[in-house]
């Protein structure tokens, strides 16, 4: 009886096997939920910039490249950029030296400053300034036209404002970094003899590079593109304080659309380098850490 009788062997599938089978699943029903959500608010819309850019031929859209205008505009954020971006990154490295390798009294309420421009509206913050430097009725206005100082609708305060609503990238970033690196290195310098400076040329500065170099690329990203703050204290005078924001913004109001896009074209190109730029940096920060 025992012989005659075919015991088939059935497949049992284990519970890690289910788990993993589901946990397959849900990871391609999220991968695929990012995909389309990215390409309907993010890929699409890049691509129409390009389009429509392109719509009315090459020829159009080199025409709106060199315009006056924009070229004037291109200058002036290029300015602005090469000002607000070394001065955040100075102001960066030294804030962070003295949070991270000093205690002292109201540190704390420094580190919380440092995130106000996070907190504050761009336009809020322009306000500030427009109270500030005024020529009419700003609190330093009467003293700034007796020196016959222009602040606000001029350069000097594009730079100031923009300067405000960039002032945590680079901070924030070496802030984090110094922490978690510590100072063990820098102490053993010192009690070896190296003085402050060499200390910091030779131990902190390589260690921190690639984080300040991540934090600049992110404060340049958002100098280039700021848009509230600067609409505030600029005063949108044409050929003078108008940055690529704004003349975007004054080209599209005016129905040129395909200079519109044009100029976002520009600054679409400038943002996809500098996540290149971006990705390459996370790149060698994590080869370096993991040698």
């Amino acid at each position: 009886m025992q012989g005659n009788i075919k015991i088939e062997q059935a497949t049992i599938l284990k519970p890690s096997d289910k788990k993993k089978g589901n946990g397959n699943l849900i990871q391609f029903i999220l991968i695929a939920i990012v995909i389309l959500f990215l390409s309907l608010f993010l890929f699409l819309p890049l691509i129409s910039i390009f389009i429509k850019a392109l719509s009315e031929g090459f020829e159009v859209y080199k025409a709106a490249v060199v315009n006056e205008d924009t070229i004037a505009a291109i200058k002036l954020t290029f300015i602005v950029t090469i000002i607000t971006v070394p001065l955040n990154a100075v102001f960066g490295i030294a804030i962070a030296w003295a949070t991270t390798k000093f205690h002292f009294k109201g540190k704390n309420l420094l580190l919380t400053l440092i995130e106000l421009p996070f907190a504050v509206s761009p336009v809020v913050a322009g306000l500030l300034f427009v109270l500030l430097f005024s020529p009419n009725h700003g609190v330093f206005g009467e003293w700034l036209k007796e020196h016959n100082l222009k602040i606000i609708f001029s350069t000097p305060g594009i730079v100031l404002a923009t300067i405000f609503v960039t002032l945590p990238f680079v901070a924030k970033e070496l802030i984090a970094l110094m922490q978690a690196t510590g100072s063990s290195e820098e102490e053993a310098a010192l009690t070896l003899g190296a003085n402050g400076w060499q200390t910091f040329w030779k131990v902190t500065l390589p260690k921190i590079k690639w984080g300040l170099l991540y934090g600049v690329i992110l404060c340049n990203a958002r100098a280039v593109g700021e848009f509230g703050a600067v609409s505030v204290v600029s005063g949108h005078i044409r050929g003078e304080t108008i940055t690529m924001p704004l003349h975007i913004e004054n080209l599209y109001n005016e129905y040129h659309f395909a200079e519109a896009y044009t100029v976002a074209s520009l600054m679409s190109i400038f943002a996809i380098l500098t996540l290149l730029i971006k990705n390459i940096i996370e790149w060698k920060t994590h080869k370096e850490a993991k040698q």
